[in-house]
């Protein structure tokens, strides 16, 4: 007679904690709760033994026990509307939907600029049969992922019907709002889905008050149909208490054109996960990233591009700043299908490190299984080179000023094409003397 001793998940007591405080509406996404649930109750954290999760360490995380946002928790009342006006960005001033703590709030958003066809809803507003049957099919099962779904307290749906652009860029402002008595966590969940031939730009922007620790757990799943084209541009501002891990999950249908734009310079603790997969001849998808860190901050970007069809091609370039003591971590794979014949991809990581002590590892990764491609990929760690420093205080450029601008020289090539034009003058490391 044998017996057989499983190891106890790592992480459990915290995500049981989490799990013994959600609620259970009885509502049509109960049955999508409940399923979850029971996954998670089989789930543990992953620590640094994980490939995945080799350079992040959770244990900072683990350290808390953070209070679940609710309906109830959520102080929905008292924010108006100049409370928040420093965060939504003027060319989105009519076009702006306002989460707080991953609950909509009506009273501080405005979408009167939007056409009446476009539909931004609520979990309560939108069509319960249609989102159930969406909600979790783009997206890849994880810990975190299955956290929020165990949740799912509300979400932003955005739907874009067919033929449909000229709109001004779509605002979708995540709010955590973190009192100092209590930890929390917020599960911010957005789903978009771009019909036929419309055009769609997206700022997901993701901010914190408060002097608290929230931990912004946020998922978004895109679908673009045949011909559709949206710009994503994701903005992670939060504190530097906070924490963040967030999924984008992309499918792309036939000659469809996805491009993101993903900032990241708040938090103590960030990690991006990115999925991204063609399942459309002829898409495109195009990928640009900045990191900006300084202090002790860590931040990870793992993402993973599938070309599973012929004739798509795919543009990546992540650069990371790091100053003083940060730690930056890039991870992309590339996995070109055998069926995905005729595949241009190219995938480039560029890291800057402004002192002896940051510290970034990088890992781009290519797997291709087709014969008849055209792939590559590359990365650099780099410093600011002495002499070209010296050149600009040969033209009387003091030398603070000449390192401030070559930093933001690395940076302009990703910033380009951002439709904010007061973005630079927020990014720390970025702002150029006057």
């Amino acid at each position: 007679m044998s017996s057989t001793l499983q190891k106890p998940l790592h992480g459990r007591p915290f995500l049981d904690h989490l799990l013994a405080q959600m609620p259970d509406p009885q509502d049509p996404y109960a049955a999508l709760r409940g399923q979850a649930r029971a996954q998670l109750a089989e789930l543990g954290i992953p620590t640094t033994r994980d490939e995945d999760w080799k350079y992040s360490d959770l244990s900072p995380l683990l350290a808390h026990d953070f209070q679940l946002s609710t309906p109830l928790s959520t102080p929905l009342g008292s924010l108006h509307p100049p409370d928040v006006e420093a965060y939504v960005w003027p060319e989105s001033s009519h076009s702006c939907v306002v989460f707080v703590n991953g609950y909509f709030a009506p009273q501080l958003s405005d979408l009167s600029a939007l056409p009446e066809a476009v539909q931004v809803e609520s979990l309560g507003q939108a069509e319960a049969g249609w989102l159930t049957s969406q909600l979790q099919t783009i997206a890849t099962e994880d810990v975190f992922t299955t956290l929020n779904t165990a949740q799912l307290g509300d979400v932003v749906s955005i739907r874009v019907p067919k033929n449909l652009e000229g709109m001004p860029p779509l605002q979708v402002l995540f709010l955590s709002l973190a009192p100092d008595t209590q930890p929390i966590l917020t599960q911010p969940r957005c789903w978009v889905s771009l019909e036929a031939h419309s055009h769609l730009t997206i700022i997901e922007d993701h901010v914190s008050l408060g002097p608290g620790i929230p931990f912004s757990n946020a998922v978004t799943e895109i679908h673009l149909a045949d011909n559709a084209r949206l710009h994503h541009v994701i903005l992670q501002r939060q504190g530097s208490a906070a924490f963040q891990i967030s999924k984008t999950a992309v499918r792309q249908s036939r000659d469809s054109h996805y491009q993101q734009h993903a900032l990241q310079w708040g938090s103590q603790f960030s990690r991006h996960n990115l999925e991204i997969t063609q399942i459309g001849s002829q898409a495109h998808t195009d990928l640009k990233g900045l990191t900006l860190l300084r202090g002790s901050q860590h931040s990870d970007t793992h993402s993973r591009l599938v070309h599973q069809v012929p004739q798509g091609s795919s543009r990546q370039l992540h650069k990371c700043i790091v100053d003083e003591t940060a730690h930056a971590v890039f991870r992309g794979r590339v996995l070109v299908c055998q069926a995905a014949q005729l595949t241009d991809a190219a995938q480039s990581n560029r890291n800057l490190l402004l002192s002896p002590k940051a510290r970034v590892d990088t890992q781009p990764q290519l797997e291709i299984f087709a014969d008849n491609v055209k792939c590559a990929h590359g990365a650099t760690v780099s410093q600011l080179e002495t002499e070209e420093i010296f050149y600009l205080q040969s033209r009387g450029i003091a030398q603070e000023q000449a390192r401030q601008l070559l930093t933001y020289a690395f940076a302009a090539e990703v910033l380009a094409g951002i439709p904010l034009a007061a973005l630079s003058q927020k990014l720390p490391q970025l702002s150029l003397p006057s």
